[in-house]
């Protein structure tokens, strides 16, 4: 029984981390809330059972948070532009990126792979590679 709890709750944590790989806030939220529900579930109940519906539960509050806060961006930012946002081209140097409107060197260093930034001289947004 050990063994097979020991297994669901690896497969799981699995499918956690490929959720966790979405670009969306949605799928990021979905995949930390079932990663945590089931963590929570199995350790309150030690049972397979209950690691399942812990991350059933847990992914569908995350999926609900993720959506708040993809619902905020677009608030802030706006639409994206029909082709989505313009990504940055690498100087050469690690952490620094022109921008694809004005050739403006960026130090994006502290921004996450797909994360926005704004051309100061444009006020138009991109996303770093």
């Amino acid at each position: 029984m050990k063994s097979d709890f020991l297994i669901i709750v690896s497969v799981v944590a699995l499918t956690c981390l490929v959720l966790s790989s979405c670009d969306t806030p949605v799928g990021q939220g979905a995949g930390a809330g079932a990663a945590a529900g089931a963590i929570i579930g199995g350790a309150a109940t030690g049972h397979v059972r209950g690691a399942a519906i812990g991350a059933a539960a847990g992914a569908a509050a995350g999926a609900l948070i993720g959506a708040a806060v993809e619902e905020d961006q677009a608030a802030r930012y706006g639409p994206p532009p029909s082709g989505g946002f313009p990504f940055a081209r690498f100087s050469g140097r690690p952490g620094l990126f022109y921008s694809p409107y004005t050739d403006r060197l960026y130090d994006l260093r502290g921004v996450p792979r797909g994360g926005l930034t704004r051309d100061v001289d444009t006020g138009e947004l991109f996303r770093k590679p």
